[in-house]
């Protein structure tokens, strides 16, 4: 992945997702002198990259007359107040490209214009290892040349996908944006079991552990199917087998996970604006 910029990218907000990006960017190649943050107190790793990479932090965005791209990474509930002191990029018609969960594209218009270009994206907290998953809804200003740029810029952090609709958005939120947390779950769920079998509180919790996170790296490195991984490991009438027969049972972890997803996908409308 290289990354390539004609103008300046201005990222607005430095903080966890923000300074994964950056350090993405550039590790890609990306020209630090083409890059500028904002953000008034940057964690101090992400403040010492920016030092170190020569990156212009909070200079005054009225001298920006170049920007190519709009990187949105605050928290959501900041975002009325901050947008309306970025909004004035708007004039150099660059790429609004928003990882902040909730906010629709039509509230990006709001702030930069009907024919602003703007693409809404949901990353999931594994992008702060490189790990993560991006789901992108782009709005009909966007050129291709646009979305080439922000799936460049994306994959700085891990996978990306695009969806045809923004309306997908929310359910992509239950899965892959929130689903980092039912994977911890699941590892406190096999843990605390271990521990009713006998198992220490600590080696429990070490087995799950390096279950979970290792069966998710030879599910990724090796790209053979879910369904295909698990029969592997299923011997007939064997242990795995008799675990599964209570996990895959009609009252078992499917319906579980359908509600979950549903309540998930459900409350992302709602809190969408």
């Amino acid at each position: 992945m290289m990354v390539k910029l004609a103008g300046t990218l201005v990222l607005v907000g430095a903080g966890k997702m923000g300074g994964a990006m950056l350090e993405g960017w550039l590790k890609g190649g990306a020209d630090p002198a083409r890059i500028v943050a904002l953000d008034p107190a940057p964690p101090a790793e992400v403040k010492a990259m920016l030092e170190r990479h020569g990156v212009r932090l909070n200079p005054d965005v009225a001298g920006i007359t170049d920007a190519e791209v709009v990187v949105v990474a605050v928290k959501p509930q900041l975002m009325e107040d901050v947008l309306p002191g970025v909004a004035g990029l708007k004039s150099a018609r660059p790429l609004i490209l928003s990882v902040a969960a909730g906010k629709t594209i039509a509230s990006f218009e709001r702030h930069f214009g009907s024919d602003a270009a703007v693409i809404r994206t949901i990353p999931n907290t594994p992008a702060a290892v490189g790990r993560g998953i991006t789901a992108m809804a782009a709005n009909g200003n966007v050129s291709p040349a646009q979305l080439a740029l922000a799936r460049t810029l994306l994959e700085a952090v891990g996978e990306v996908v695009t969806v045809e609709t923004e309306a997908m958005i929310d359910a992509v939120t239950a899965v892959s944006g929130s689903g980092p947390a039912y994977v911890f779950y699941l590892t406190e769920c096999l843990a605390a079991a271990g521990e009713k079998q006998g198992l220490s509180k600590e080696l429990a919790m070490q087995l799950a552990r390096a279950t979970v996170a290792g069966a998710g790296e030879l599910m990724r490195q090796s790209g053979i199917e879910a369904a295909t991984l698990r029969q592997n490991v299923t011997s007939p009438k064997g242990t795995t087998y008799e675990a599964l027969q209570v996990l895959m049972a009609e009252d078992g972890m499917q319906p579980l996970f359908d509600k979950a997803i549903a309540a998930a996908t459900r409350r992302s409308r709602e809190l969408a604006s």
